[in-house]
């Protein structure tokens, strides 16, 4: 039951993760969209090279998260197989 609880946590942490990137892209988005309102910005403006490197480090974290909530689903599933095994063996 310690790897349920372990793979939770590790799960919880890569959801909390997940929700801040995601809660960082969204301000970005509505920063850039506010500035374009209001003619301060062009969406062309911006440097190509460095959305290239946010977009490759958000795909980089994105494929850890993947990896991350697969162990940790993975590590669930064994700790359910225990429990039903011990429920059985007791009833």
């Amino acid at each position: 039951m310690a790897d349920a609880n372990g793979a939770g946590a590790t799960l919880e942490s890569a959801m909390r993760r997940l929700d801040g990137a995601v809660g960082s892209l969204e301000a970005k988005l509505s920063a850039k969209l506010e500035a374009m309102a209001s003619g301060k910005d062009d969406l062309f403006d911006a440097d190509s090279s460095q959305l290239a490197a946010e977009l490759e480090t958000a795909r980089a974290r994105e494929k850890a998260l993947e990896q991350v909530a697969a162990e940790a689903s993975a590590a669930l599933g064994r700790a359910a197989a225990e429990v039903r095994a011990a429920l059985q063996a007791e009833g």
